[in-house]
């Protein structure tokens, strides 16, 4: 992700002038280049393919203190209460507000600030690449930001998730069909996504608690660490299935690879962005000791872990040292970003000019915010699979 300014003639003009050494046409020169920048800054934040982006956009003025009815999102009241998630503050845990359907739900905002400054001889030299960095910096630590309190929040609302189906509770988490065992069987496999799409499907019915238009209800995405990414590579060359002929668990030394149509696709696509009509997000965060999966180990405890529907493992306790998968449905309005919206400018992202240096410091600053606030409306729309490696 890279800001960058055109050298163009005005452009250049502009920068020079945030150098002059006259105080005012150098701040007005700085507040041009702001109202300016600032548009691009919220831009690139809101297409960047990061968990942030993963929530609906709700619009509310910057004076006004938003909600949302539950009502208009949940025609009738079923028999369980509608578990809302959601944080108040910044990177903070998210906390479990049971709701009855019929209630409106305030949601807590918060900002998310960042501040960059650079020295005045880079403007009057036109140093245009030193400035776009400088931006690029900004918009990066507002999305750095985002996705840590957008990733606690999601597995907080996974980690606490279950459901009632016909008398019977299901967690929301499950753990992988070989994850147990010697090393050469811990993997991600096409019968763990394919029992993850079966859990989405019968814990998120309709309003009604039938069949949804088109039968769409499911996941639309997995979220994913590179490893996992690893395993959906590998079955373009290794066996996938889990049975036997006659319905037994598969011995290991025995496999059935995938088709040749399917192993081909694979091949052809080593970015892997979609797999079997779900897309793929890989994040860096997932994996073994790594950031989120530490947050969901811590979080998701003893107990909150089904066994995996199909056999080949019992439930274990996810530790630091396994992995986890993430399904969302996006296809529901579960996650929500309530976001600030500047009355005068009708911008999201306030960039203003910084006065805090003076002249014998001989620096050009900016600083920026956000405020937001997100929720997850409804904890059914995300679940998970967990794969032990320990």
């Amino acid at each position: 992700m890279n800001i960058t300014l055109k050298r163009t003639p005005e452009q250049i003009e502009l920068i020079q002038a945030m150098g002059s050494k006259n105080r005012d046409t150098a701040y007005e020169a700085q507040v041009a280049l702001a109202e300016f920048i600032g548009p691009v800054i919220n831009e690139v934040i809101q297409t960047a393919p990061t968990l942030s982006n993963l929530f609906t956009p709700l619009q509310f003025n910057a004076d006004d203190n938003p909600s949302i009815p539950l009502d208009v999102y949940y025609d009738v009241s079923d028999e369980d209460y509608i578990n809302v998630y959601s944080t108040h503050a910044p990177g903070g845990l998210p906390t479990n507000q049971v709701t009855p359907t019929h209630a409106e739900v305030k949601i807590a905002t918060y900002k998310l600030d960042t501040a960059v400054s650079f020295d005045k001889r880079y403007a009057s030299r036109s140093r245009l690449d030193v400035v776009s960095k400088s931006f690029t910096r900004a918009a990066q630590e507002i999305l750095l930001k985002q996705e840590r309190t957008s990733g606690n929040l999601l597995l907080g609302a996974l980690a606490s998730g279950s459901t009632t189906v016909d008398g019977t509770t299901k967690k929301h988490l499950i753990a992988s069909n070989q994850g147990s065992g010697s090393n050469n069987d811990q993997r991600f496999l096409l019968d763990d996504l394919n029992a993850l799409l079966t859990l989405a499907k019968r814990i998120r019915p309709s309003w009604a608690g039938g069949t949804p238009v088109a039968g769409s209800a499911g996941l639309t995405d997995i979220i994913v660490s590179p490893e996992v990414v690893e395993d959906l590579r590998e079955m373009a060359y290794n066996p996938i299935n889990t049975r036997e002929p006659d319905g037994t668990k598969a011995a290991t030394a025995v496999g059935v690879s995938a088709p040749d149509a399917v192993r081909a696709g694979m091949y052809t696509s080593a970015g892997i962005p979609e797999f079997y009509g779900v897309s793929v997000m890989e994040i860096h965060e997932l994996g073994p000791q790594k950031k989120f999966t530490k947050i969901a180990a811590s979080l998701i405890g003893s107990g909150n872990m089904d066994d995996n529907p199909n056999g080949g493992t019992s439930a274990f306790d996810l530790a630091n040292n396994d992995d986890l998968v993430i399904g969302i449905d996006r296809s529901r309005d579960a996650f929500v970003r309530a976001i600030a919206v500047d009355s005068e400018t009708g911008s999201e992202f306030n960039l203003v000019a910084d006065d805090q240096f003076s002249i014998r410091q001989a620096k050009v600053g900016y600083f920026g915010s956000i405020e937001e606030g997100r929720v997850v409306l409804d904890d059914r729309a995300i679940v998970g699979v967990g794969i032990q490696y320990t």
